[in-house]
Parts: structure tokens; C-alpha cells; sequence
């Protein structure tokens, strides 16, 4: 699919909370701006004015209307708060940034892995990452949340199910007047968010930022904002790509590791309808339509502002563009920051310009303030290591559908892409191997190896820029009854990228420290500084995307192949933004088994590719590319990348 740049809509908001916030950011900003030398006015900002010492820390639980684990009561969810004292005092009300996690308790947040502490009574202490330690003072309450079945909450985690997103939108509701809370996790006194004005902001990576996008996918009423980093959009397209299976266990494996000791001994229930409702097979089921947010993106009232690593392996990139794409079809106000790392917070990539951002991007939609971003350019994006460019829209507004076709080459082996298509009856064929990943087909492009089959531009004469997703249409016979496919898109010529296959994904911590906002005894906001960690190497992968070759008459349903007979499937390649330098090729590869990143296949098939019916549907700025050379120079030896891609347990 081609990304979409379709305008945004004006964010639907009541007049009564555009008044609230005006009025809040009076208070919480200096009555007139100072203009600089040039005489501009600087931007009107809210300011750390509040304690942070003082501030009020409580813990409510908040009643989600559901009863995951059966025991004939409504499940109640951990709500751990962090406001300022002087605006209740004042009889004013405040806007909330929040985090809903299952991993406060199991896994910690941040590159630090930081958990939820508490003092002897149970109030909380110290709160994961900088939000609270920044934005208290300057008016907001940080509330985190513990979703169903983990930490101090009720319930089971379902893993992205009607569970997870009730732990957090019930407690929007909760903010905004219209919800449950108690003092207790199984008392009768109610508690109420009197402080709050309900205006909420949800924030948080991976497994959070995927609890953000389900929650606005209900269109709850109060929820402002939400800023999801690396979040999934679709559960079904984290366990599977096309039937392809890219890890050898399913949403069970990952509910057992995040639940809380007491939550994994009374949802056996639970954990047996997550096994039942995910086979291996891969196979579209029900747990996984009520598992797909893009399916009710068109409900989505709040603004986003996505963030994303390019080379993210855990959540892959193809959530970022399926989201997105649904985003701009509503017309939702919207921001994206793409950087080269993988699965990677921005906090560690870009900090200081991440804290001002975000801090503006919460002032603007939490608090009202005119400070002009929504009007600034919607993509940021990192094009080599710490330096970025923006555009206005994203995808690039010239960016048009293009088709390359692969052909034979004039060395057997080495293929040419190009616009011109091979002649009827024109083949290439490999045996998959499982060992060999993605970094074994490219560095070895340029020769003719028995477990992929490649193709490559002549040399460009101009850069060549790719903004958005791909799809790559494989017309294939196997040799057994079973087979999946990768398709990649590879940058061949020398650069300097981010490592990321390596343990940091891209950034390197150092033991020096940087400070973001005040600090407790029990909660720091001094956090270990990183940097990039880069790679010199000869060839970048782009994008790629995979596929059972068994699904090709239904995406979400597969069946046995007969050996012999071609097939045609089309593999959704990831979305990306990169930029092919003059000088450099641009190339294909079509394998079977990506190791580290998809399962093998039950066999080893030989697959045979009718090149005259395959082609990559690209999406390039400008169009066709210009070449410089009629054919692509043979590499004297093996070309470095970065490391292959390692198989682990991953938890989004």
C-alpha cells in the first residue's frame, strides 16, 4: 500500500474544554511572551512553577465494568498518581499525561528498566521515566496505570484484547466524571478525580503505546492525545506476516511472562482461549479481528504523534504504515518522528529535542496553548545518525507508485531491476535455506548463491527516494507442499547506519547522566545518557516483508501447496522513508526463510520465480528512477553489513 497524505480534520473539541484550557494556561504560563532580539515572540510555554517535592502521590483502583477472571466481580485496575498540590488548593483543575502498562511490576520501563516503588503504606514512590519528574511542575498529573492481571490490579491480561484497552479507557472515563474508583483494591469508598478537568494525554512504547492506539480506537470522550512509540496497530501482524509465522510461540507465551503471580494462578481460563484462539496455523480467527485497531481507526477523536525506528524488529514498521494510512483516510491531526534505530524510545535517540517537542505537543492539545505546532512541518526523519530533515506532509507529497521488474542479468545468478520487464518464460530459482538470513543474501548480491534470488539497478545517476510501503507480486512454484518467502529491499553502496542488530538497536548508554525535571529521595530524573552506535558498512536494508506462499487465495488463511504448480502471492513490505544516494543501486532479494525473523517452513522447498509475473510496486519520489550505467559493477567479495538479524524472545 502507498501511504496516504490527506490533510487533517479540526480536532473535534467541546467549547467548555477549550475554555477550561485557556483558562489553565493563564495560570500556568507568564502573562505576556518576551520577544527576542529580532523582535519575534517566543512561544508561550507552561512553565515548572509547582513542587514536585509537595506534590500529592495516591493510588486509586478503578472499576473496569469487566470480570476477567470470573470470580463474580468487576475487575478493578491499580491507578498510581502524581499531581501538583497547589492547583486543587487553588480550586483549579489539571490536565493528566498517562502510561498504561503491563510491565511496571514484571519488565520496568525505559533503557534503565525502571519499576513502580512504593513507601511502607503503599503510596507510590518512584514513577518509571521523566513524565512526572518534568511536566508535574509544570501542571499536568502522571497517572500510570497497571493493566488487567498485572502488578496490584485485578483481572487477566488478554493481550491486547477487550481487557487490556478497558484497563486504561476505563479510567479516562474515570477522569472525566463518568467512571468508578475506590481507595482500595477491594474496598467501598469511592474516590473521585475532582483535580482532574478529564483532558488526557496517553503515551508510552510498545506494548503501552499499543494500549494508546487501542484506546482511541474507541473514540473515548476526554482522550485529547496520544503519543504511541514503536506500537502495534494489529496483534495478528506481530505474531504473523500472511500466515508467515514470526516467532515460534503465540499471545499466551507473552501473557505468562507480564502476569502477576496471583493473576496467572486464576486465569488458566484466559490463557486457554489465547492458545485456542491463536493457532499456529496462522490463520485469521476472531481473537484477532477484536485484536485489530485499524479496523476502527475511523473512530479515533484524538491527535497522534507516532514514533518509530525504521529497522524496528520487534514491532515492525508495518504497523507504523497500516496506522497511519488508516489516520489520514479520517482526516486525524497528526505528527510522526522516523528515526534509523530499532526498537528504540526517542528519549535515547533524541533527547532534547524529544523533550521539547513533547512538551509542546502536550501544551498544545492538553492545555490550549497556541503554540503553532500543529502547524509545523508533520514528519521528522532521521536520514544518517543525529541528522534529521522534516517535510510537510509524510509521505512525501511527490511520492508516486512505481514498478520495477526483475530480469535476468548477464552473469547466470545476478539479476538486473529495472522498468523493463523479462521475457516470457524467464526464471529464477532457490532452495531455502533456514540458517541464512537477509545479511547473508545481500552481502553476497553480487554472486550467484543457491538460497535466494537477487537483482539489482545500474547505478543511479541521481538520489533515489523511497516514502512509504511497498509490495512485491511473486509468482512461485514449489517443490514441496509447503514454503514461505521474504521479500527485501537493500541499498547497495557504502554509509554509516545505526547498529541495529546489535544489543542497544542502535544507541550506545554511557555512565554520565543528564537531569529532565526535578528529582525526590525516591524518584530521579537523572537518566544515563546515550549515543549512537554506527556501523561503517556497504549495503543497508530498506525494508522487507514475509509471507507463507500457502496464503496465496486468502491473507488470512492458508493450505497445503502442490509441488509443481505456480502460485502468485503479493508480500506487503514495510514502510519506510530512505534515501538511495547517487552512485549507489537499489536491489531486490527473494528468499524463503529469513532466519532470526520468520519460522521455517515444515520443508525445504526449491521455488522456482516466473520473473515475466513478478514486480515491486515502490513508492518513489519523482517517479521512475535515472540511471547512470547500463549495468550494475560485480562486487569483488562478500559486502558488510551489520549484523544478522538474532532470534530472541521479544515482548512488544
Amino acid at each position: 500500500m502507498l501511504l496516504r497524505t490527506r490533510k487533517p480534520r479540526i480536532p473535534r473539541a467541546t467549547l467548555p474544554a477549550a475554555a477550561i484550557a485557556a483558562l489553565l494556561a493563564v495560570f500556568l504560563i507568564p502573562p505576556a511572551a518576551q520577544a527576542d532580539p529580532a523582535g519575534h515572540r517566543a512561544p508561550r510555554e507552561s512553565r515548572p512553577v509547582y513542587s514536585y517535592k509537595d506534590a500529592i502521590r495516591e493510588s486509586v483502583w478503578v472499576d473496569t465494568k469487566l470480570d476477567g477472571d470470573g470470580d463474580g466481580r468487576t475487575d478493578r485496575v491499580a491507578v498510581d498518581i502524581v499531581r501538583p498540590r497547589e492547583p486543587a488548593q487553588q480550586g483549579r483543575r489539571i490536565p493528566v499525561i498517562m502510561d498504561a502498562s503491563p510491565y511496571y511490576s514484571c519488565c520496568g520501563r525505559g533503557n534503565e528498566s525502571q519499576k513502580k516503588t512504593y513507601d511502607a503504606d503503599g503510596k507510590p514512590v518512584q514513577f518509571p521515566l521523566f513524565y512526572d519528574n518534568y511536566f508535574v511542575p509544570r501542571g499536568y498529573a502522571t497517572v500510570l496505570v497497571d493493566l488487567a492481571g498485572t502488578n496490584r490490579s485485578d483481572g487477566c491480561v488478554d493481550v491486547g484484547g477487550a481487557s487490556d484497552v478497558q484497563s486504561a479507557k476505563a479510567v479516562v472515563d474515570w477522569l472525566n466524571g463518568r467512571g468508578r474508583g475506590y481507595s482500595t483494591r477491594t474496598g467501598s469508598r469511592s474516590v473521585k478525580a475532582t483535580w482532574s478537568n478529564g483532558a488526557t494525554g496517553m503515551i508510552g512504547k510498545s506494548y503501552d503505546g499499543t494500549v494508546a492506539n487501542g484506546v482511541a480506537a474507541t473514540g473515548v470522550k476526554g482522550l485529547k492525545t496520544i503519543v504511541p512509540i514503536g506500537a502495534i496497530s494489529s496483534w495478528y501482524d506481530y505474531y504473523f506476516a500472511k500466515g508467515a509465522p514470526l516467532y515460534d510461540g503465540g499471545p499466551d507465551g507473552l501473557s505468562d511472562a507480564i502476569e502477576s503471580p496471583e493473576a496467572r494462578a486464576r486465569c488458566g481460563a484466559v490463557q486457554r482461549q489465547l492458545v485456542e484462539g491463536a493457532p499456529r496455523s496462522g490463520d485469521w480467527t476472531p481473537l484477532w479481528t477484536a485484536r485489530d485497531y485499524t479496523a476502527d481507526v475511523g473512530r479515533v477523536r484524538a491527535s497522534v504523534f507516532a514514533v518509530h525506528g525504521m529497522q524496528d524488529l520487534n514491532v515492525r514498521m508495518k504497523h507504523l504504515g497500516q496506522w497511519w494510512d488508516g489516520l489520514a483516510d479520517a482526516g486525524v491531526e497528526r505528527k510522526i518522528w522516523l528515526s534509523q534505530t530499532g526498537h528504540v524510545d526517542p528519549f535515547d535517540f533524541r533527547r532534547a529535542e524529544w523533550v521539547r517537542t513533547l512538551h509542546r505537543w502536550f501544551d498544545h492539545y492538553l492545555l490550549g496553548i497556541d503554540n503553532g505546532i500543529e502547524r509545523e512541518p508533520m514528519a521528522d526523519i532521521e536520514r544518517a545518525p543525529d541528522r534529521w530533515s522534516t517535510d510537510k506532509v509524510w509521505p512525501a507529497e511527490s511520492t508516486r507508485t512505481t514498478t520495477l521488474r526483475p530480469r535476468p542479468g548477464t552473469t547466470s545468478g545476478v539479476g538486473v531491476l529495472g522498468t523493463d520487464p523479462a521475457a516470457p518464460g524467464s526464471t529464477a530459482a532457490f532452495t531455502d535455506d533456514p540458517a541464512h538470513s537477509e545479511a547473508d543474501w545481500a552481502g553476497r548480491i553480487d554472486t550467484a548463491t543457491p538460497d535466494k534470488a537477487g537483482f539489482s539497478t545500474p547505478v543511479l545517476k541521481e538520489d533515489l527516494r523511497l516514502s512509504g510501503s511497498s509490495r512485491v507480486t511473486v509468482t512461485a512454484t514449489p517443490s514441496t507442499a509447503s514454503a514461505h518467502l521474504t521479500a527485501v529491499l537493500v541499498d547497495l553502496g557504502p554509509d554509516t547506519i545505526r547498529n541495529y542488530t546489535a544489543d542497544g538497536e542502535g544507541i550506545r548508554t554511557r555512565a554520565d547522566r543528564t537531569c529532565w525535571g526535578r528529582s525526590t529521595t525516591g524518584d530521579s530524573a537523572c537518566y544515563k545518557v546515550t549515543e549512537a552506535d554506527t556501523a561503517e558498512v556497504d549495503y543497508t536494508v530498506v525494508s522487507r516483508g514475509w509471507a507463507d506462499l500457502g496464503n496465496h487465495a486468502d491473507d488470512g488463511a492458508g493450505g497445503p501447496l502442490t509441488p509443481g504448480k505456480p502460485y502468485t502471492i503479493t508480500l506487503d513490505l514495510a514502510a519506510t522513508d530512505h534515501v538511495v544516494p547517487a552512485g549507489h543501486r537499489l536491489a531486490l532479494i527473494i528468499g524463503g526463510t529469513d532466519a532470526g525473523l520468520i519460522e521455517p517452513p515444515a520443508s525445504k522447498p526449491r521455488l522456482t520465480i516466473d520473473l515475466a509475473r513478478t514486480s515491486a510496486d515502490l513508492p518513489l519520489v519523482g517517479g521512475v528512477p535515472v540511471f547512470a550505467a547500463p549495468s550494475p559493477p560485480a562486487a569483488d567479495g562478500p559486502l558488510k553489513g551489520v549484523g544478522a538479524p538474532r532470534r530472541s524472545v521479544l515482548l512488544p
